[in-house]
């Protein structure tokens, strides 16, 4: 008979156990101040949304609110972040492999996410889109870049007016497909944005 010997498992420190416990308990707290902003979202315009309205649909306590974010627009920045985090994870779980794969993969994730998420849609129609979409396109570029090795020989200037153009083109698709209630499938609307980007904009961002 072959006897196993093993060595009990080790129990977790105190300082473990402290860590362990209080990154639970950001992470739960964290969750609760999203979902309850994301319901929030179905209720009332993004620029109405106050500290009270976020602690009370949560439902924690104001200090709990204040030790994850300074206030709401530093809520919303975050869930900004989030939200493109969110896009290119979906966009990366298609597979793109060259350039035309990665816009349409790209833009009909950000398709699918705004018909799903209430976040992008409510934040499309606020002053607050320009912005997010100006940090979205950019970290895209930067992706397809970084993928095919393409540099881009513009000026910083001349770089700001084609990112420009490609905000006013996707928000003003996207509107129309938001004011139509979505009617036409998400795909064909991938489809349009990616067209444009790619023989509209991505060429002069790339220099080309």
């Amino acid at each position: 008979m072959i006897l196993f010997l093993t060595q009990p498992a080790q129990k977790a420190g105190k300082g473990e156990r402290c860590m362990n416990e209080f990154d639970e308990r950001y992470s739960t707290a964290e969750d609760a101040i999203y979902d309850a902003f994301f319901l929030l979202l179905k209720e009332k315009d993004i620029d109405k949304i106050t500290v009270s309205d976020v602690i009370k649909k949560a439902g924690i306590v104001r200090s709990t609110f204040y030790n994850h974010y300074e206030n709401v627009p530093a809520l919303v920045e975050a869930a900004e972040d989030k939200t493109i985090k969110d896009i290119f994870t979906l966009m990366e779980s298609f597979h793109p492999q060259n350039d035309k794969d990665m816009c349409h993969s790209y833009f009909l994730a950000i398709c699918n996410y705004t018909k799903k998420n209430p976040f992008l849609a409510n934040l499309l129609q606020s002053p607050r889109s320009d912005a997010f979409f100006e940090k979205a396109i950019t970290m895209f570029h930067q992706y397809v870049t970084d993928v095919s090795y393409t540099i881009g020989k513009n000026s910083n200037k001349a770089f700001s007016y084609y990112i420009a153009g490609a905000i006013g083109i996707s928000i003003g698709i996207l509107h129309k497909w938001i004011a139509e209630d979505y009617s036409s499938p998400a795909e064909n609307i991938a489809d349009i944005m990616s067209k444009i980007f790619m023989s509209g904009i991505l060429p002069y961002l790339n220099g080309r």
